[in-house]
């Protein structure tokens, strides 16, 4: 039996229409299997809040050792996982090809997906999940205006903490009206003489989603001025429903079909007219690369947009390669700590926004490679608060002590999470934004 595996990780799909999948008993079974193994292991302990929580149980049991532990007990473990991903893709040395077959992520989406079978995910959780519905209400002018003000007052907040279980510290986003497909409607895309570099056909469809419409459309705004300004021509897709993300931290497996039945004909429609597909959030990117076809191994839509959504920065790098990418810098952005969302992290494809960034004349780009605590839902309710801002804290001390000139990341919600705990120099937080700013556009 080997100790560890040097192996590049690999996936097994997601079997998650099989009857078994959701057969509680089979997977408890999994479940001691799996934490039996990580107790013996302990070296994710410094990762999302799961593992602290299943070691403390089992150190604080009579035998101090897992068969110590109440299987009831497990699903404590189950709760604070938000399933970054990281323990698979950094850490964990027993993952696949490895015999023991570990894959702690899957088995908390799995035990995730059989409570919210038997209606035991909350429904403040679902509701604040539902980024679909919060946005088609949200964005409404008046609305938006009176949601905003509402978040921002205490006596609010407090009956918001009681209903929707939203603690009264955590920052909420802000929602605009005039959204960035309002902002793009009836824009043509520019004019240019269309190239390839690698992989990439040089024009690109927006997958704008959920929070790059209404929550940042000056992200969405700044990707496609960023791009156009280096001759390759963007649209928004003609039509999208959220990416799925949030659903599938939830369990709602059948909602996340519902949304890739909508989208990804859109985007292969797209895909086979010559455009490539982008996403400013990393969540989506990871949602079409990773997430839906484990789910899809056998659908060759999925896979085709698979194949054909990029982070901004990765396809930047391409254009970069092919010697395509405009380095006409006007200002220089200084000192530029950059936080790595986990989520683009477990993309694989390296540190592209450090690349293209250091590109700029006059800036330094230092990395920090931690997670957030934000993930979403688990920075804002009032059970997981605490615990996200404890996972913060290292991040933001760190940060802190470099000093920068600009602290961003390429998750909005990353960057207001670390932001809010830091005083920065300068406001913006986005890395598409200081691109912007470095081309004088």
């Amino acid at each position: 039996m080997r100790e560890g595996s040097l192996e590049a990780p690999t996936r097994h799909p997601l079997d998650w229409t099989n009857p078994d999948f959701y057969n509680e008993e089979n997977l408890l079974e999994e479940m001691e299997r799996i934490f039996d193994i990580c107790h013996g292991c302990r070296r994710c302990v410094s990762l999302c809040d799961s593992y602290p929580t299943l070691f403390d149980l089992v150190d604080e049991s009579e035998t101090f050792e897992l068969d110590g532990v109440a299987k009831e007990d497990y699903w404590k473990v189950v709760d604070q996982c938000f399933m970054c991903d990281l323990c698979y893709q950094t850490k964990c040395p027993y993952v696949p090809p490895h015999e023991w077959n570990v894959d702690f992520p899957h088995v908390m989406l799995r035990a995730k997906a059989v409570q919210f079978r038997k209606g035991e995910r909350k429904l403040s959780h679902k509701l604040l999940s539902n980024t679909k519905v919060q946005a088609s209400v949200a964005a409404l002018p008046v609305v938006s205006s009176a949601i905003n003000a509402a978040n921002r007052a205490r006596p609010v907040r407090k009956v918001m903490e009681k209903v929707m279980d939203l603690h009264p510290d955590a920052h909420l986003p802000e929602f605009h009206s005039r959204t960035l497909r309002k902002r793009n409607k009836g824009r043509d895309p520019v004019q240019a003489v269309v190239k390839k570099a690698g992989p990439t056909s040089g024009k690109v469809a927006l997958f704008a989603t959920c929070y790059c419409n209404v929550n940042t459309p000056d992200v969405g705004q700044d990707l496609i001025r960023v791009f156009e300004h280096n001759g390759i021509p963007v649209r928004l897709t003609e039509k999208e429903e959220c990416c799925g993300m949030p659903k599938l931290e939830q369990g709602d497996l059948e909602t996340v079909d519902k949304y890739r039945r909508k989208n990804i004909p859109e985007l292969v429609r797209l895909i086979d007219q010559g455009w490539d597909i982008v996403a400013a959030i990393p969540s989506c990117v990871l949602m079409f690369k990773q997430e839906l076809p484990l789910m899809y191994p056998d659908d060759p839509d999925v896979q085709k947009v698979k194949a054909n959504i990029y982070d901004p920065f990765e396809y930047l790098v391409h254009r970069h390669k092919a010697g395509l990418l405009k380095t006409d810098f006007k200002q220089a952005l200084g000192k530029v700590v950059w936080q790595v969302p986990c989520h683009q992290r477990v993309q694989n494809i390296g540190p592209k926004t450090r690349d293209i960034l250091a590109l700029v004349p006059g800036t330094q780009v230092d990395m920090i490679e931690r997670c957030s605590g934000h993930d979403g839902t688990y920075g804002v309710r009032a059970g997981t608060y605490d615990k996200s801002q404890k996972i913060a804290r290292p991040v933001i001390s760190r940060a802190t002590k470099m000093e920068p000139d600009y602290l961003v990341s390429d998750c909005p919600m990353a960057a207001e999470q670390i932001a809010g705990g830091m005083e920065l120099k300068n406001s913006e937080t986005n890395p598409l934004t200081l691109l912007r700013k470095a081309y004088g556009i």
